[in-house]
């Protein structure tokens, strides 16, 4: 008898334990929290569920590859493509076939295979000098004529922001053509690739190039920093190839970690974040343009125009992703 009312115990132990476990969300993310952490609040708030995020800048697959099937990650959230990429290569998502993800997000924006979903899309645009070139009606392709020789700013073709780029160019041009691009953007730089996407613009201000590369949302930022403002101010926002494909986009995104201890509310999350509020936070706190098609861009970011953007679906550029960076490293672009 005495053994019974034990196990029974110990059966309430475990069911109050589990409840309280799902109650508590784990987020390993690539975004710093307090990019995100207001929309998550707003989550907590409406279901009761807690969400700690556990920030990196780098390093989030091979911890989790370290943790394997003890991993309390639940939903992964990453800066760029190339780290969604990184999760699904490595085997660390689990497919989610959702009705409200599928509803929210478009094709183009995930993963056929629900092993990804974007939240929001990024140009990556073009900076030119006010002083020098004005607003220019510029390709990516016009990168590597001889006429900006020694104009270019970049940070490193390594970067997964211009890997992207490089795989986007691939898709359409094939890589014998995208290898010989590279080579004329290499030998238009005005000096080598480094530091990020801000410092590009800052050179600008400098003298240093008349052309920068740079994600759309650093430009937002700039403008509402005191200190950076000038920087953007002394140069104008391009968006490339409006006459032809349109310009290249990014995405942030999420995924559902393989080893998630709590599915179920996981994934709860990630309807929530692809929710038109959350998506709408997104938009004004980060200067990005959200991936959900009835949600408008902030007013700032609406402010530098309208844009066609490459219809070339996303999940498109993985299949270009490791012949991206095989040329970068033949035509020694960082070098």
């Amino acid at each position: 008898m005495k053994l019974i009312q034990h196990l029974l115990l110990w059966g309430v132990m475990l069911s109050s334990f589990s409840s309280l476990a799902a109650d508590k969300l784990t987020i390993y993310s690539y975004r710093q929290p307090f990019l995100i952490d207001p929309i998550l609040a707003d989550f907590t708030k409406q279901t009761g569920i807690e969400v700690e995020v556990v920030f990196s800048k780098k390093g989030i697959a091979e911890r989790m590859s370290r943790e394997g099937r003890l991993s309390p990650a639940d939903v992964v959230l990453t800066s760029d493509f190339s780290r969604l990429m990184e999760l699904v290569d490595k085997g660390l998502v689990t497919p989610v076939n959702n009705q409200h993800l599928n509803q929210n997000i478009p094709a183009s924006f995930r993963d056929p295979d629900g092993n990804w979903f974007a939240l929001t899309q990024r140009v990556r645009n073009i900076y030119s000098s006010k002083a020098h070139l004005g607003k220019l009606d510029i390709t990516y392709e016009d990168l590597a004529d001889p006429k900006f020789k020694g104009k270019i700013c970049t940070r490193s073709g390594k970067h997964p922001y211009n890997v992207a780029l490089v795989a986007s160019m691939i898709a359409h041009h094939g890589e014998a053509k995208t290898e010989l691009w590279l080579q004329g953007v290499k030998a238009n730089l005005a000096r080598k690739p480094q530091g990020n996407d801000r410092a590009q613009v800052k050179a600008v201000k400098e003298g240093l190039c008349d052309i920068a590369l740079g994600n759309s949302y650093y430009f937002g930022k700039m403008l509402v920093d005191p200190k950076q403002k000038p920087w953007a101010d002394a140069v104008e926002i391009n968006f490339p190839n409006q006459q032809d494909r349109g310009a290249h986009v990014n995405v942030s995104g999420m995924a559902l970690a393989k080893h998630s201890p709590h599915q179920v509310e996981a994934i709860k999350l990630m309807e929530f974040l692809s929710s038109t509020p959350a998506q709408q936070a997104y938009a004004t706190m980060n200067m990005e343009y959200p991936v959900k098609a009835d949600v408008p861009a902030s007013e700032l970011v609406a402010s530098w125009g309208e844009f066609s953007a490459d219809k070339l679906p996303i999940y498109q550029l993985a299949q270009n992703h490791q012949a991206a960076v095989a040329l970068l490293d033949k035509v020694k672009f960082d070098l």
